[in-house]
């Protein structure tokens, strides 16, 4: 088990001592600021544009038209958001109430409790309980607490910090693990299908079956007194092949698409051709807690470059060869030197896989 002392108050404490404004570390820049509006209002809006919904139900129809039809949809989805709501996906929704209920419980502890899985960020352990360290130059703080671990596969996890009360969370993650696990196999499948390659290149290419890693991060964001100055997590992109995205029904996250921040009407995230730049809002309302679940290539084993057949003398790569670890270290480290991740950044150019980003899309309050 981690243990280590927080290097600054819990977030969660700092929402429940009554504060009426939040410390300036928390504030964010004035020109983040412009555009924070009330969560509840946007989340009511039927304004502008709308996240598309995939039923896959139809993803493996005997039915030709329909399963063709099914694929088209998902293709764009991914093009044009790089993210999405999934209905019909398979995982039983008493399944997700169960995560949802024991991530809950586990943040309903007290806090020393969940110290005793602290984990040591300074140190380069992030997995445990934790909030989040001033990772930009301007040293804003996240209004977020979180519980990070590796969830698959099972000779990958460290079972030693994963909570033990509630009794049920380790069998309730480990089944809902492997149920994205097999879930992200169909996504991968469609989406190499859409490029015009063999329905199992896009996995193999990310580590196949064996290799790819799943890391779970429950974000716990408390309510704020302040949500016009605040942020739960600042506008990034993921360095993850795919993102998996379950919630609490409570309105925050938010999307940039063509040029606005679009609200997700309450979801579940997976997608890629497209990693689209996204942000949390905070509430003074409601706590809102998500469930992010990353699939990884391996940090070492698994060389990330463009795919052969989506480079050209006209479209020639974009970004160099590199393990994985590589990756991450360079998106830190141009984000230690931008600071927060700009919607006009290159990041967001449409992209046409020959990125390093594979895949990130979303579900109608489940996944």
């Amino acid at each position: 088990m981690v243990s280590a002392i927080s290097p600054s108050p819990r977030v969660e404490i700092l929402s429940s001592s009554g504060i009426k404004s939040i410390p300036k570390e928390y504030i964010r820049t004035t020109e983040e600021l412009k555009s924070i509006n009330d969560i509840f209002v946007e989340e009511k809006s039927n304004e502008g544009p709308q996240l598309p919904t995939i039923d896959l139900e139809a993803i493996n129809s005997e039915d030709e038209e329909v399963r063709n039809k099914c694929h088209e949809e998902l293709k764009k989805a991914a093009m044009e958001w790089g993210v999405m709501h999934l209905i019909n996906h398979g995982i039983p929704e008493e399944l997700m109430d169960r995560v949802r209920t024991t991530g809950r419980e586990f943040f309903e502890l007290p806090v020393e409790e969940k110290e005793k899985y602290a984990n040591n960020q300074e140190a380069g352990n992030v997995q445990g309980y934790g909030s989040k360290l001033a990772n930009n130059a301007s040293g804003q703080l996240e209004w977020e607490d979180y519980f990070f671990h590796c969830v698959f596969p099972e000779d990958k996890r460290d079972l030693s910090i994963w909570p033990k009360d509630p009794v049920d969370y380790i069998p309730t993650t480990s089944e809902y693990a492997k149920q994205l696990r097999s879930l992200s196999t169909k996504i991968l499948s469609v989406l190499s299908l859409g490029l015009g390659l063999e329905e199992e290149r896009l996995e193999k290419e990310v580590g196949g079956i064996e290799e790819l890693i799943l890391q779970m991060k429950i974000n716990y964001y408390p309510k704020c007194p302040q949500p016009e100055l605040a942020l739960g997590v600042e506008a990034h992109t993921d360095v993850s092949a795919l993102t998996f995205i379950l919630h609490n029904m409570v309105p925050g996250l938010q999307l940039f698409y063509e040029g606005k921040w679009v609200t997700a009407k309450c979801i579940l995230s997976n997608g890629k051709y497209k990693s689209i730049l996204h942000r949390g809002l905070v509430n003074k309302e409601k706590v809102r807690i998500s469930w992010a679940v990353f699939c990884e290539p391996p940090k070492e084993k698994i060389i990330l470059k463009p795919l052969p057949e989506t480079v050209s003398e006209t479209e020639p790569p974009l970004y160099p060869p590199r393990t994985f670890a590589q990756h991450i270290k360079h998106k830190l480290f141009r984000k230690s030197e931008d600071e927060v991740e700009k919607p006009n950044e290159e990041i967001l150019v449409q992209k046409k896989l020959n990125e390093e980003t594979i895949v990130h899309k979303p579900n109608e309050g489940t996944i």
